[in-house]
């Protein structure tokens, strides 16, 4: 048997490949939806992928199981409960499929959704009667299990899902072998839990003993426990579960439409009639020099999940990057859905250094410069656009706090007659908060370079508590 993970760090995704020596054949499990990699590894070991495998309708991301079968002719399945408009063959609970040495059987396993499902991976030349490892999607994580309240399906309440969570972990995974492998689809960063492990591989027994959500408890105060203390659900997460039922478009036909290259006077058209510029360059880039209007979300960081959370998976976007990162762009924002880039900005930004007037700047105060500001007769006002833990856990002393993900609705709230200096934990997502007041018509903005974490290292005072 041939096993391997993939993790995309920036989405904090893993998926797998399995397949057998002997009959050359392969499967794919909750792939990303850029699957060159899959088929560039199945044809280095001289496989055929001929299964993909989801093991729920992921809210984070949009999977690459239509990519895989318009590519390949691979066979999609899906839980038994699963409903979409393409053609799939239903996983029902205790059925397997197996090729050589490689069996596959499926535990359906609801809780994150209705339909999702675990996968026990048997390596017949090894054991015939204890699995392997089990793949088990959202349901159960490193460290966590999945959230009930995403809505992915739509008509269940997140009490009754997380009943349901409940008995798939006490009725069905938690009575396999403490040895069996656990292989989740997601690790930590990801909004699909709320206390994911950093590491990607654990065991049933190890996670028995640790993960604080399988200690012994009633299913009431499972329920109890898992309804409770969950942060909001991005934004897109519902566009991109009802994406993953859909027969959509390819990536390859996303991509010619993106990577088409645009004027500076045809991205100025498209920006008026509505669309959305957006500056993938790292904020030391951006915030010196950008075109008004312009919104900044860097590559540098976990870039397709701030833009599924702050962004309209449905607007036109015109990207502005430096010279050969388009196509880096266009693909992490496909892999969220958003397939609405409709071209790049020809030569980058200088072809904006052309027209000075539509250049604008953000200042980048260090922490000198704030605290001397701060001593000033107007001080500014300091925006901090952590979450809430962050806050908590240590700030600057009279700052106000807005998280990144609801700045948008708290925009007419902010003073048009002071100066505000924003910051973050390192200077990411101030940037991006400061690119969306900017966008709204609020100047003298600054931004502290290396965020709260600088502030503190350079001995400046803080403050802590609720």
């Amino acid at each position: 048997m041939i096993f391997k993970q993939y993790y995309l760090a920036c989405l904090s995704h893993a998926s797998y490949l399995i397949a057998d020596e002997e009959t050359k054949t392969a499967a794919i499990v909750d792939p990303q939806r850029d699957v060159d990699e899959y088929l560039a590894d199945a044809e280095a070991r001289g496989v055929v992928i001929r299964h993909v495998f989801l093991t729920h309708f992921h809210a984070d991301f949009v999977a690459g199981h239509v990519e895989l079968h318009a590519r390949t002719g691979a066979a999609i399945h899906l839980g038994a409960r699963a409903e979409a408009d393409f053609e799939f063959e239903r996983m029902r609970d205790g059925e397997s499929l197996s090729f050589g040495k490689v069996r596959l059987q499926f535990l359906e396993t609801p809780g994150h959704t209705p339909e999702g499902v675990s996968i026990l991976v048997y390596d017949l030349a090894r054991d015939a009667k204890a699995p392997h490892a089990v793949l088990t999607g959202d349901t159960l994580f490193i460290g966590d299990v999945g959230r009930p309240d995403l809505m992915a399906s739509a008509g269940m309440s997140a009490p009754e899902l997380a009943g349901m969570m409940y008995d798939s972990l006490h009725g069905k995974l938690m009575k396999l072998p403490d040895e069996t492998l656990v292989y989740p689809a997601h690790g930590a960063g990801s909004s699909c839990g709320k206390n994911l492990s950093k590491e990607t591989v654990s065991t049933i027994g190890a996670q028995r003993a640790s993960n604080y959500a399988l200690q012994p408890m009633s299913k009431a105060a499972f329920v109890a426990m898992a309804t409770s203390n969950l942060p909001a659900a991005p934004a897109y997460f519902s566009h991109d579960a009802n994406e993953n039922r859909r027969q959509h478009g390819t990536l390859a036909e996303n991509l010619e439409r993106a990577l088409e290259p645009l004027t500076l006077a045809r991205t100025l058209e498209l920006q008026k009639s509505g669309a959305i510029v957006l500056d993938v360059r790292d904020p030391a880039e951006f915030e010196p020099e950008h075109l008004a209007g312009s919104v900044n979300i860097g590559l540098g960081g976990r870039f397709a999940s701030w833009a599924g959370s702050l962004l309209d998976p449905r607007a036109h976007i015109v990207l502005i990057a430096a010279r050969g990162k388009e196509r880096e762009a266009a693909t992490r924002l496909a892999r969220v859905g958003f397939d609405g880039v409709v071209g790049f900005l020809e030569g980058g930004f200088d072809a904006v250094r052309t027209r000075p007037d539509l250049i604008r700047c953000i200042e980048r105060w260090s922490p000198e410069k704030l605290a001397e500001r701060l001593d000033a007769h107007e001080p500014p006002l300091v925006l901090d656009v952590r979450n809430p833990g962050e806050w908590d856990e240590v700030r600057i002393e009279g700052s106000l706090l807005i998280p990144l993900d609801k700045l948008e609705g708290r925009l007419r709230s902010l003073p048009r007659d002071r100066k505000i200096a924003i910051h973050c934990a390192s200077g990411y997502r101030s940037s991006i908060a400061a690119s969306l007041i900017e966008r709204a018509g609020i100047d003298g903005l600054a931004d502290l370079i290396g965020g709260i974490q600088a502030w503190q290292g350079a001995g400046r005072p803080t403050e802590c508590g609720a």
